[in-house]
């Protein structure tokens, strides 16, 4: 097992900047994610530690070891593929011991760590057995078991779930985390799926169009976003943005006025007449008794008048998507599965203020 270290990483093709700047270091042992949407460079970073890229300008480290000009064969990781990459003419036991084989381990321990592994992975009656007799899930599961005979310093997974269904997915997500509190293998896993990465993680790292974004675990990126792009990627449903101009005494959206309390004009310290996003997650918003027309006019603090759009039940809650009135902006808002609601009815929307954060429309840096 080993620390990752990657310092001012950089990947050019031709004149396409992949990634750029990327820092960070992985203590020994910890599962950290790298997430963002697609072409934003997290396979690319993936693969140039795995070897299978090379860095245009900065340092790679596994454990203390200066690993850019090594070839792929000796860094001793071990990576895990979105298609398998299975040998369809081996069997399940060949397949896990094939990387063992090549390094010619003796015969005894292969076995003994090929049962160990098909063991830990439930894997051991299906040993004679060849991949097109596998369903998706245990395929999934002999090639991590490939991986994991190796013994590697560094486990790299990339997008390994994206090809199973969804009660699968999680099924074998829950079967990851697991081993790796088991084995305690330094493990980088890619992925797109926010819900993967926020349960999986140590730590998560957002990129966007080859830059890193934020670096943190799951709770702090979810309650503290650095900015609208980490805010509206981590969550689902994602965080409401609501374009605005601020006056005196609160917000104008989109005609409706959001009054604000004064402790947060302080903290807020915003200019006159511009334009702002205000972000506030699904969860934070709640419904009051019916409008009033009067509550309207005035602006009670912290809340708005919506028109329901779309019903949505599933099960334990309801979500619901919600226009304000004449404008295009629509709201997530989830609400218990026994609230009935029809579009066209509207509501009144209590907005928990302590929860709401303020975006610079220009840059997307978050103000508060």
């Amino acid at each position: 097992m080993a620390n990752v270290r990657l310092e001012d990483i950089k990947r050019r093709f031709n004149n396409i900047t992949a990634i750029e700047d990327i820092t960070f270091e992985i203590p020994d042992g910890e599962f950290w994610v790298l997430v963002g949407p697609s072409g934003c460079g997290k396979s690319t970073i993936l693969r140039t530690i795995a070897g299978l890229e090379t860095a245009t300008s900065g340092k790679l480290f596994i454990g203390d070891r200066l690993v850019n000009n090594i070839p792929a064969r000796q860094r001793d990781v071990a990576m895990v593929f979105q298609n398998y990459a299975l040998y369809p003419h081996m069997s399940v036991a060949q397949n896990i011991g094939f990387g063992l084989q090549m390094r010619k381990v003796d015969r005894k321990i292969i076995q003994e760590r090929v049962m160990n592994v098909a063991r830990s992975l439930s894997l051991d009656h299906l040993l004679d057995r060849k991949p097109k007799q596998l369903s998706g899930g245990q395929q999934q599961r002999v090639a991590l078991g490939r991986a994991i005979a190796r013994e590697p310093q560094v486990f790299l997974l990339d997008e390994p779930l994206s090809n199973l269904d969804a009660q699968l997915r999680d099924d074998t997500r829950a079967e990851l985390k697991q081993l790796h509190q088991e084995l305690g293998i330094t493990t980088i896993y890619v992925t797109h799926d926010q819900v993967e990465a926020m349960t999986l993680a140590d730590k998560i790292v957002v990129l966007n169009r080859g830059r890193i974004q934020q670096i943190g675990d799951p709770q702090t990126i979810y309650a503290s976003p650095a900015n609208q792009m980490v805010a509206t990627f981590l969550g689902s449903p994602p965080m409401n943005i609501l374009p605005a101009i601020y006056h005196n005494n609160g917000f104008d959206v989109s005609g409706q006025l959001l009054t604000i309390p004064a402790v947060v004009k302080e903290k807020l310290q915003l200019r006159q007449e511009h334009s702002y996003d205000l972000g506030i997650r699904p969860e934070h918003i709640f419904i009051n008794e019916p409008p009033s027309r009067q509550g309207r006019e005035e602006g009670n603090e912290g809340q708005l008048i919506v028109e329901v759009k779309v019903v949505e039940p599933l099960g334990r809650e309801t979500l619901i998507r919600a226009g304000l009135p004449g404008s295009a902006v629509v709201l997530n808002i989830q609400v218990g599965g026994d609230v009935r609601l029809r579009p066209g009815d509207r509501l009144s929307l209590q907005l928990d203020l302590n929860h709401l954060f303020v975006f610079d429309p220009k840059t997307g840096d978050r103000i508060l």
